[in-house]
């Protein structure tokens, strides 16, 4: 414990340059008669810690004196920084470990690299969700984060859209997408996702397990996205539309469905038709249905005629007087 707090105490004051005893016992959590004895041992140690007296006062290091962090290059040393985003760390619980790693690094860097490094805080920023869509915090985040660094098994009680149900999960790995967390672990010896914001319950026990050593979860991520991807695109629908309605394909579609579909040229009036991937007669008829007048589904014939049902529904909702 004092091995790291001597290392915060060197690595803030080659970061800041003076600092008073105050501003590190109240960063240390320590009282003012500690920080003086930690100086004295890093002055022991070899290390040039200087006082100041006065109102400007502080401790300082012997310029030009600073530990260095050796092979790094500039487009390194601005690469690590990007592990600091905020957010992620922070919804972990790891915020005020990731900036004390931040400020290690910093400290370490010589002067003209270290500039450099810091601008990647002011010039990127991390906002994980979609449009119109806030960032989940689930309850119960930290504790699966905990679980999955220690590998202890848990007991979830989890709500699907389906049904509720209780697993007995061992954590493999966090992920996040669009703004949302998922836990993925083994159960019965099969690798599951789960959306943490729909565990209900949560029990860590305490019977550690063993991680596969063959298990890689970018590839297992990569390879279920992809599934599932193919598995709500198994349909084709031929769709005619306008030049407002092919503005609003790639708004409207995914990522996935946007790289598969071929579109025609463009006719006298601007319209296309274009051949894209679709899910089920309701998730396809649901999806079209979101242009509007700016589109035609021209095939297969059941989902012209899905389309036909539900235009006619609307129609006679909306052809009389509202009376709510």
């Amino acid at each position: 414990m004092r091995a790291s707090r001597l290392l915060s105490i060197l690595m803030t004051l080659q970061a800041r340059g003076r600092v008073t005893a105050q501003a590190l016992a109240d960063e240390c959590e320590v009282s003012l008669r500690t920080i003086y004895r930690d100086i004295d041992a890093l002055s022991a140690s070899g290390v040039p810690v200087y006082s100041d007296r006065g109102s400007a006062g502080g401790y300082r290091l012997l310029e030009g004196y600073r530990t260095r962090l050796n092979g790094l290059s500039l487009e390194e040393a601005r690469s690590l920084f990007f592990a600091g985003l905020a957010g992620p760390a922070a919804a972990l619980g790891l915020g005020s470990v990731m900036a004390a790693a931040q400020l290690k690094l910093t400290a370490a860097l010589p002067a003209d690299m270290r500039a450099a490094a810091e601008r990647t805080r002011t010039c990127f920023h991390l906002d994980a969700p979609g449009w119109f869509h806030e960032k989940e915090l689930p309850v119960y985040l930290q504790d699966i984060a905990v679980a999955v660094w220690n590998q202890l098994p848990i007991e979830i009680r989890y709500r699907s859209w389906k049904a509720e149900t209780r697993r007995r999960v061992a954590p493999l790995g966090l992920v996040l997408k669009s703004g949302a967390w998922y836990l993925v672990g083994l159960v019965d010896n099969s690798a599951r996702t789960y959306r943490i914001a729909r565990v209900r319950d949560l029990k860590v026990l305490q019977d550690a397990f063993e991680r596969p050593p063959d298990f890689d979860l970018e590839a297992y991520w990569t390879q279920s996205t992809e599934r599932l991807e193919n598995k709500l695109h198994q349909n084709r629908a031929t769709v005619r539309l306008s030049p407002t309605g092919f503005k609003m394909l790639e708004p409207l579609t995914s990522s996935f469905a946007s790289a598969l579909t071929e579109i025609g040229e463009a006719d006298a009036d601007g319209y296309r038709t274009v051949v894209m991937p679709v899910g089920s007669l309701w998730q396809a008829s649901s999806q079209l249905l979101r242009f509007g007048v700016d589109a035609e589904v021209l095939g297969p014939p059941e989902l012209r005629e899905k389309m036909h049902d539900a235009i006619r529904i609307l129609h006679a909702r909306y052809d009389s007087p509202c009376d709510r």
